[in-house]
């Protein structure tokens, strides 16, 4: 798409950070970029991200989360009048997102990015703040919005996460078995990165941790938004782009909430959704998660608020496209998934 930065107003104050995800390229948010741009010409830029494009994306979260955050804070610093800072991530785009956020997030409001530190290649705040006690700037910025789409925030393993296996507990064990096929970031979304005792990445992402904290960066932004797919998305499963239990999926009347978004089947309003149950070491279908990895990523990730857009495609074109469709990714071919993009700019908050 050529300059991945698109609104260059001298005038912009609000910075939108757009998210590729696996093989993917800042040409995937091509189309989004240009709506938020014609709502908002003299108020946002929006920078599709460069840095983790094509075979990049197999280098695992915490590197491609790394890149990431060094892109935010070199855009950062080409727009002197920027205050707010939102993140729109598709598929594994979300899970890099999370991370870059962890490495941008500042307690003390008066920090800049100018006094952040390297550390062995990674970027770390001087100081941060203790969990639930959210305030702060990420990159130096308000954080406003986290909008993730079709991100597999529970990761790819076992309860039908990858709908492509249709539920097979042999095909999700082989999946799961030869999750290194698709580099570090395989391992990563597999859950299966614990070789050397330490609890999965994924794992470690749902709680603020002694150097990165990943709630408390996701706390800070006025908004956190889940868009997930029901149907025809055969790569990430409908649960973990909701963050919800498999159980705990709503029933869905079959008409879209407005008519103005034919594709959005139901929402739901920013809620916690903190269950204190003992955590069971054995999941309902005994798939895979028998050390309750999941239960315990829903527990960490809703200590913080989420609203859920519910979207439904359907027909034999979308049965295989809807992973692509919800972000519109080639407009010619996705085209359908425009209004789930008018839906993201009509509730953003400037």
């Amino acid at each position: 798409m050529g300059d991945p930065a698109v609104g260059k107003s001298s005038t912009a104050t609000h910075l939108i950070i757009m998210v590729n995800g696996i093989v993917g390229s800042p040409a995937n948010w091509e189309y989004a970029a240009s709506q938020f741009v014609h709502r908002y010409p003299q108020d946002v830029v929006v920078h599709c991200s460069e840095s983790n494009s094509s075979l990049l994306t197999f280098d695992g979260v915490d590197v491609m989360g790394e890149r990431l955050a060094q892109e935010v804070i070199s855009e950062v610093s080409g727009y002197p009048n920027l205050q707010k800072i939102s993140f729109i991530a598709h598929s594994l785009g979300g899970l890099v997102a999370r991370y870059a956020i962890a490495i941008l997030y500042e307690k003390d409001p008066t920090l800049r990015i100018s006094q952040q530190i390297s550390n062995g290649g990674r970027f770390v705040s001087h100081d941060a703040c203790p969990e639930k006690n959210y305030d702060g700037k990420v990159a130096g910025l308000i954080p406003m919005n986290f909008i993730s789409c079709a991100t597999p925030h529970l990761g790819s393993r076992g309860h039908n996460q990858v709908p492509m296996f249709f539920g097979f507990q042999t095909l999700e064990k082989v999946a799961y078995s030869t999750s290194w096929l698709l580099g570090r970031t395989g391992k990563h979304l597999f859950l299966s990165d614990n070789e050397n005792g330490s609890p999965p990445l994924l794992l470690q992402m749902t709680k603020d941790q002694e150097d990165l904290k990943f709630i408390s960066a996701l706390g800070c932004f006025k908004r956190r938004v889940a868009y997930a797919n029901t149907s025809c998305d055969h790569l990430v499963g409908w649960a973990t782009s909701s963050i919800r239990r498999f159980n705990d999926l709503p029933k869905l009347q079959g008409a879209p909430v407005n008519k103005i978004y034919p594709h959005i089947v139901n929402v739901e309003t920013a809620h916690t959704d903190i269950k204190q149950e003992e955590i069971h070491a054995e999941a309902d279908d005994g798939v895979l998660d028998t050390d309750g990895l999941e239960e315990e990523m829903i527990r960490g990730l809703t200590k913080v608020s989420w609203e859920r857009i519910d979207v439904g495609f359907s027909g034999f074109k979308q049965w295989v496209l809807g992973h692509s469709t919800i972000q519109v990714k080639t407009p010619f071919i996705h085209s359908e998934g425009a209004d789930v993009i008018a839906h993201m700019v009509d509730n953003f908050l400037m």
